[in-house]
């Protein structure tokens, strides 16, 4: 396999075109590429666990994805591949590879946190 050579830095738009290129997956947080790693499977489960149970009460109303959706916290980053995310904006349920959300209110712990 040939790897691809990224630039040291990103704009947000370079990074959407870029990261739809590549055979893996990577979050963006200003300016940076990571690559995403694979997960355990007791992970998968807990986040399999999660959706299913927020699913049922926001069919017909939101979409609950897995971690396979690309979410932008803003326009502008950073763009990362939650293990559970939701959308109520019908103008995101298909058809686009990544989510915009405007205003998220999230929980995190370490160097990625910026809320």
């Amino acid at each position: 396999m040939i790897a691809t050579q990224q630039p040291s830095r990103f704009t947000p738009q370079e990074y959407l075109v870029w990261e739809e290129q590549q055979s893996l997956r990577y979050e963006y947080f200003d300016g940076e590429v990571f690559a995403m790693t694979y997960g355990t499977l007791p992970h998968a489960d807990i986040a399999l666990n999660i959706a299913s149970i927020l699913r049922g009460p926001l069919r017909g109303r939101c979409k609950v994805r897995n971690s396979d959706a690309n979410v932008g916290i803003t326009d502008e980053g950073p763009f990362v591949y939650p293990d559970v995310s939701i959308t109520c904006d019908p103008s995101y349920y298909s058809g686009l590879s990544c989510a915009s959300y405007n205003t998220i209110e999230y929980t995190c712990s370490g160097r990625w946190c910026n809320p």
